[in-house]
C-alpha cells in the first residue's frame, strides 16, 4: 500500500540518525551509483523529508510513534506493539517489539482511537477482527 507523499513518518532519534548515516554513506561515492543504490538513495531522501523525530504527546491518542496495547476478541492476553513504519526496527535496535504500520489494516482501524475504544477491521485473510484499545503511550524504548 502506498502512503500519501505528505504523510509524516515517525522515527526515533536513533532510527533517524541511522538513516541519515546510511544516506551519507551511499551518497559519498564519486562514481555514479548502481541502480539499486540510486533507488535506496531516493527512498531514504523521501523518508527523511517526511520524518517526524522524537516523542509523541502522552495523550492516549493512537497514532504513529505510540506503543499500543490491544485486547483482541477471543485472545486471553493483550498484545503490545509499536505503531510505526516497519523499517524503523531495522534502524533502531531499541525497538525490541513488533511493529505495525499505520497503513496496515490494524493501523488504519485503530488510528485516532483512545483507550477503551473498540475497533473492527477486515484482515487480509478476509476474517473480521475486533478488539479494544487497552493503552497507548509514547514509545520510550524497550521495557
Amino acid at each position: 500500500m502506498t502512503m500519501p507523499t505528505d504523510e509524516a513518518i515517525w522515527l526515533t532519534p536513533a532510527a533517524h540518525a541511522g538513516l541519515v548515516a546510511e544516506l551519507e554513506q551511499l551518497s559519498s561515492s564519486s562514481a555514479p551509483p548502481a541502480p539499486e543504490t540510486e533507488g535506496r538513495i531516493r527512498e531514504l531522501t523521501r523518508i527523511l523529508r517526511r520524518a517526524e523525530v522524537g516523542d509523541k504527546p502522552d495523550d492516549g491518542l493512537v497514532e504513529s510513534g505510540m506503543t499500543v496495547t490491544v485486547q483482541f476478541d477471543g485472545d486471553d492476553e493483550p498484545t503490545t506493539f509499536l505503531l510505526a513504519q516497519r523499517g524503523i526496527a531495522d534502524s533502531d535496535p531499541a525497538i525490541g517489539m513488533d511493529v505495525y504500520p499505520p497503513s496496515s489494516p490494524l493501523g488504519t482501524a485503530i488510528a485516532g482511537l483512545f483507550p477503551g475504544d473498540t475497533f473492527t477491521y477486515a484482515a487480509p485473510s478476509g476474517a473480521t477482527v475486533s478488539g479494544r484499545i487497552v493503552a497507548a503511550s509514547p514509545f520510550r524504548g524497550k521495557g
